[in-house]
Formats: C-alpha cells, sequence, structure tokens
C-alpha cells in the first residue's frame, strides 16, 4: 500500500471519527490500512475485529476510497438497516471535506423483499388462476393496508421495501410480492417503469458502494444469474455466517403438497389436461414413498426413490411443454406465469434431487403438510472459491474468525486453502480488556450434559448465580425446551426473580423488557446468540447450559463429518467441534458491548474445563479471567450487583 493511501485512509477515518464525538481506536486503524491495501493489492483478507472496534468504519472508508464498485454484504437485514440509514450518510457527512468527491452508495435485496405493483393493483391468482382481488377477513385488512402504503412509495419514489412497510404477516405479504421465477418481466409488465425492485437494480448499477445481503450474493456465486452489477470487491460483514447462508440458498426440498398445488395450478393453462394429471399422480408416488422412508440422511437412495424422482421430473417437464402459448397483443397473463414458475421449481428440484451426488446430502423429514425430502451440498467451498473468490477481490470481516488460535476453518469453509498465499488473516483485537472486564466460570463439578436434559444439580446452580447476580441474567439453551424448563425451574426456587422466556412473547418485545427491568432475566435459544445488543446492568451474567455441538442426526452436519472422515480427517473436530466454537464465541461475545461492562460468562457444562478439545472452544472465546471454583464466581457477581444498584 502506497504512502498516499494511507495517508487518505488515515484522514477520512480520523474526519470520520472525529466527527461522531469519538476517539481513533487501534484496532480500526490497523483494520482500515489492511482492507485499503487488500483491495489495492488484490489479495484476500480474513479480518477479526472484536466487539468494540468499530469494523464497519474499518471497511467502509477504504471502499469509499476505492475508485471501483465494492459490493458490502451482511447476514442481517439490522446491519443491512443500520450501514444504509446510518453508517453510511454519517460517515459521508462526517468525512466529507476529507473526500475529493462524494461517493454514491445504494441497497439491493432479493425480489421478494419489494412490494410487486402488478399484484398490488391487479390482484394475486387463485388456484384456478384467477385474479383475487382481495382475500377475506383479517388477511383483507392487513392486505389493503399494505397496498395503500405500496402506492404512497410509488407516488413519493420511495423504497417499496418489506422493511419499510407497516406491520404485517408472512402470509400477507406474499400478496403483495413476487419471487423472481412468479415475475412477469420488465418488458412484459405494464408497471414496470414504476417498479420498485427494477428501480433499486438500475440504482445498484449506477454507485459506487452496493450493500446487500449473504442470500443475494450466493445467487450471485452460485447460480448462472447476475444477480448483482459488475463490482471489483466484495466486503463480507458477519463472514462466520458466510457458509452457512450460501448453502442455506442453495438447499432444495419437494413435498407431494407442492407438486399437488403446481399441478392444479397448471390445469387451466396446459392445452391437454392429462399433462397436470399425470404431475398430479407423481405427487401421489412420492407420498407412497415418502411415507414408508423414516426421517433422518438417506446416504444411498433407493432404486424406487430416484424412479420417483425421475417421474416427477418428467412430468413436470411434459406440463411445462403443455402450457398453451400467450396470445399475441394480450395482456401478460400472471396466472399463467405463477402457474409456469410453481411448474418449472418441482422439475428443477427433482432433477437436482435425481442427480445427487456423493458431494450432495439428501435427507427425509416430517413437515406440517406431510414427509418431504430435502437436497443440499455437503460442501460449498469448491464452488465459493471457483466463483466468488477466483473473480474478484473478497474481504471476510467478522468479530468470530479466529477459531482457536487460527482462521484455517473459517478459510477452509468458504474454500480458501489454510496454506495458500492469496490471502492473509489478521486479528486486530478488541479495545476492551476482557482480563479485568469478564469472567468465564465453568461449572467442573457438575456432571456432563445427558440426552435427558438438566437435572436438579443444574438448576441448582443455575439458581445460585440467577440470585448472585441480582437476575441481569442472559440464559442461552441447546433447545426451546431447555430454555422452558429452566425457567420453570428457577421461578420455583427465585419466586420473587422476574424469568422471561422465549416464546412468552415476540423478541423484540421480550428484549425490550429485559432493558426495562435490570433485575429480570431472559431465558432463549440460538436466535439470542445472534444480534443482541444489551450493554450495562441489565446483563452482567451470561449462562450458557452446555457446548453447542449440533444434534448427532443433524443430516448436513453428521455428512459432512463423514466425508472430513472419509478423506483422512478428523471429522469431530473439523466440523462439530469448529460449529461449537463459533456459536460458543457469539454466546459469549454477548456480556461485554462497551469499555465499562462488567460481568461473568457461566457455563454450565463441565466438559469445556476435562475434554481434550476444550482448550480448543475456550481459546475460541473472549480471552477473560478463568476460574472453576464456585465461591468465587459467586462472590464477583454479588458485587456487581450491589455497584450497579
Amino acid at each position: 500500500m502506497s504512502d498516499d493511501t494511507t495517508s487518505t485512509v488515515h484522514e477520512v477515518l480520523h474526519a470520520a471519527v472525529t466527527s461522531f464525538g469519538g476517539v481513533e481506536r487501534p484496532g480500526q486503524v490497523r483494520m482500515a490500512e489492511a482492507v485499503a491495501e487488500a483491495m489495492s493489492g488484490g489479495r484476500h483478507l480474513l479480518v477479526q475485529a472484536g466487539t468494540g472496534t468499530g469494523k464497519s468504519l474499518g471497511y467502509l472508508v477504504p471502499s469509499l476510497l476505492h475508485g471501483e464498485r465494492v459490493v458490502i454484504a451482511t447476514a442481517t437485514l439490522g446491519l443491512q438497516h443500520q450501514l444504509v440509514q446510518r453508517d453510511i450518510p454519517a460517515l459521508l457527512e462526517g468525512a466529507r471535506e476529507a473526500l475529493d468527491s462524494t461517493p454514491s452508495h445504494a441497497v439491493l435485496k432479493g425480489r421478494s423483499n419489494y412490494a410487486c405493483l402488478h399484484r398490488v393493483r391487479m390482484g394475486v391468482p387463485d388456484d384456478q388462476g384467477t385474479l383475487v382481488d382481495l382475500p377475506e377477513g383479517t388477511l383483507g385488512a392487513e392486505v389493503v393496508a399494505l397496498r395503500d402504503w405500496a402506492e404512497e412509495q410509488a407516488s413519493d419514489s420511495g423504497p417499496g421495501d418489506r422493511e419499510s412497510a407497516p406491520s404485517h404477516t408472512d402470509r400477507a405479504w406474499r400478496q403483495v410480492s413476487v419471487g423472481s421465477r412468479e415475475c412477469l418481466g420488465a418488458s412484459r409488465c405494464g408497471f414496470a417503469t414504476e417498479c420498485f425492485a427494477e428501480r433499486a437494480k438500475a440504482a445498484a448499477h449506477g454507485v459506487q458502494i452496493v450493500v446487500t445481503n449473504h442470500s443475494l450474493l450466493a445467487i450471485d456465486a452460485m447460480e448462472d444469474v447476475a444477480a448483482l452489477p459488475e463490482h471489483d470487491v466484495v466486503v463480507v460483514d458477519e463472514a462466520h455466517e458466510l457458509a452457512a447462508r450460501v448453502t442455506q440458498a442453495a438447499t432444495v426440498e419437494l413435498d407431494a403438497v407442492v407438486i399437488e398445488r403446481a399441478a392444479k395450478r397448471a390445469g387451466s393453462h396446459v392445452k391437454d389436461g392429462r399433462s397436470a394429471d399425470d404431475l398430479a399422480d407423481s405427487s401421489d408416488a412420492l407420498a407412497d414413498i415418502l411415507t414408508r422412508t423414516p426421517p433422518g440422511r438417506i446416504d444411498q437412495p433407493t432404486d424406487e426413490l430416484l424412479d420417483v424422482l425421475g417421474l416427477v421430473r418428467d412430468s413436470a417437464r411434459a406440463c411445462l411443454s403443455d402450457f398453451e402459448p400467450e396470445k399475441q397483443g394480450a395482456e401478460p397473463d400472471a396466472g399463467r406465469q405463477q402457474a409456469r414458475s410453481m411448474v418449472e421449481e418441482v422439475r428443477s428440484v427433482a432433477e437436482q434431487m435425481a442427480a445427487t451426488s456423493q458431494y450432495d446430502v439428501l435427507w427425509a423429514s416430517e413437515g406440517r403438510s406431510g414427509p418431504r425430502l430435502h437436497r443440499a451440498p455437503i460442501d460449498v467451498a469448491g464452488k465459493l472459491a471457483a466463483t466468488l473468490f477466483a473473480e474478484r477481490t473478497v474481504v471476510l470481516t467478522s468479530a468470530t474468525l479466529n477459531l482457536g488460535g487460527r482462521f484455517d476453518a473459517v478459510a477452509r469453509s468458504v474454500g480458501l486453502d489454510p496454506a495458500g498465499d492469496d490471502w492473509t488473516g489478521l486479528d486486530v483485537g478488541s479495545p476492551f480488556d476482557y482480563g479485568r472486564q469478564g469472567m468465564l466460570y465453568v461449572a467442573r463439578h457438575l456432571p456432563p450434559p445427558g440426552r435427558d436434559g438438566a437435572g436438579d444439580r443444574v438448576f441448582d446452580e443455575l439458581a445460585q448465580l440467577v440470585e448472585a447476580a441480582g437476575g441481569r441474567t442472559l440464559g442461552l439453551f441447546s433447545s426451546r425446551r431447555a430454555a422452558e424448563a429452566a425457567a420453570e425451574a428457577v421461578r420455583e426456587r427465585l419466586p420473587d426473580h422476574t424469568i422471561w422466556c422465549q416464546g412468552d412473547a415476540q423478541l423484540s418485545d421480550l428484549t425490550e423488557r429485559f432493558v426495562a427491568d435490570e433485575r429480570s432475566s431472559l431465558f432463549g435459544t440460538l436466535s439470542l446468540w445472534q444480534g443482541l445488543d444489551v450493554p450495562g446492568p441489565t446483563c452482567q451474567l451470561v449462562v450458557i447450559d452446555r457446548i453447542p455441538f449440533p444434534r448427532p442426526d443433524d443430516p448436513l452436519m453428521s455428512a459432512r463429518q463423514k466425508l472430513v472422515q472419509e478423506r483422512g480427517g478428523n471429522g469431530f473436530m473439523s466440523v462439530a467441534a469448529t460449529h461449537a466454537a463459533l456459536l460458543l464465541a457469539q454466546g459469549a461475545g454477548r456480556l461485554i458491548r462497551r469499555a465499562d461492562d462488567r460481568g461473568v460468562v457461566a457455563v454450565l457444562d463441565s466438559r469445556l474445563a476435562t475434554a481434550r478439545y476444550g482448550g480448543f472452544l475456550a481459546s475460541s472465546m473472549p480471552p477473560m479471567w478463568r476460574t472453576v471454583e464456585t465461591p468465587k464466581v459467586l462472590a464477583a457477581l454479588r458485587r456487581l450487583d450491589q455497584a450497579a444498584v
């Protein structure tokens, strides 16, 4: 990196930080320098930036100065909204005197995240393909509110995206939106010039910084679809989730109900009704074999299952060929388009499942509508290496990339060779003094967790910790049932304490109650581990009930372990332990959110202190002062409680 570039990065970063009333953080400066060097030198970068570093500015400043288009991808809509609505505008305003020009930016999401004006104005096709103006009941009232909002957005040139819409259910949103396959297309839709999705796409092609999500990035990388405009660099924030999000985007599923519904929709649009009937018959064949297939991973599909998938594929293909052609000069038929998209989806998924290889995992599950079949790639690393990392410079950043003291696990998961020379790993640390601010307590005296859940000894320990902390506890549990059992047990033991449990209300409402009452406690599952930010005395104790290994019967994780073992590796350490290390790091990271926070992370799983893999897991967590002595941790919690009063 040239001295001129370094100077410019420093100038803009300093101007921005000063305008925010903050102070420069060494880790943030190191990160900004490293990101600028990676962008100019074309070398991939994995940079771990601990909580409090200010990593958004650490990559936004070099992105603004890069000169070529940069795509920034986040895992969550919350961070996406924060970047577009707060961080980037504040940065541009604060650093305007240090910038030679004002770079432009835009946000781009998948089509189904925007309202569709054709559906808003023309209605939604029913099972017969007839456009229905308005559903009945409370759903109809929601749809009316969404339609009014969409028209206001169209008049005011608003974004028309779901995030800015009035409160609504998923079912109501489906009444005013379409996926990419259901869309009539810009050349055929009468509302294309007003289309929110098309306007967002056009805006993205004209700006320097495009903010998007992991899912759209995955579509752009994994499929032959140009979902994003041409770009020189990708910055992936929340990068610890990238492989999982890409896998999720590549996962498909199929059941008899989906096939039957597609056949019913196609019935009024095909020349000969027999093709739709044949497709419906294939759904019966799939339902029959799935009722005889036990839930779980299918290592070797039977010939009968492959024959049924081939039947579904061929029936869907024949049905597509039998669709009536659109009449010349006629209005585009939204019902026909939706029916075709549904049949095409069935054909595509059945074809993928019938062609499942050793690099894919196929499994059966029991869904609300009956048995269901799923297919996912065991490993997306090869595809990412050949597309995302081969065609552009990529910067991956998160507070949790360095697992067990190394970047190898995360690098391998996204397709980078741990021994390769095309990437650099950098840990810029955290401004927090974890050794002074936090304590990691492992309840070594407790028995290892069993399949039957926690017993009285664990509940007694938990209640003792919560009481010493005066509440102020975030409990993170391996399952919903475990969280509910713990909440009930602690309520019985501490009747004067307020214990909220996931499921008592909406998660946002529970978080507000937890923050409002500093002496309350909040128990929940995995969803509470990600993104919850509660600094101060409200959260001075984070309890983790057990090491969050994947379930032994998890089809995808077990298939990955098996593949690693077949290649001569350690499947448990490479997959299960790495998965647990990442979640432990994320969970422990809920405790210290600012420089004056103090508290304890208590792990009620003795294996963290006794098992051979415990050192690897503990080294992935923030470097807090460690103890296994119960009296010490109880005394520390009581002191913290008294200081917070």
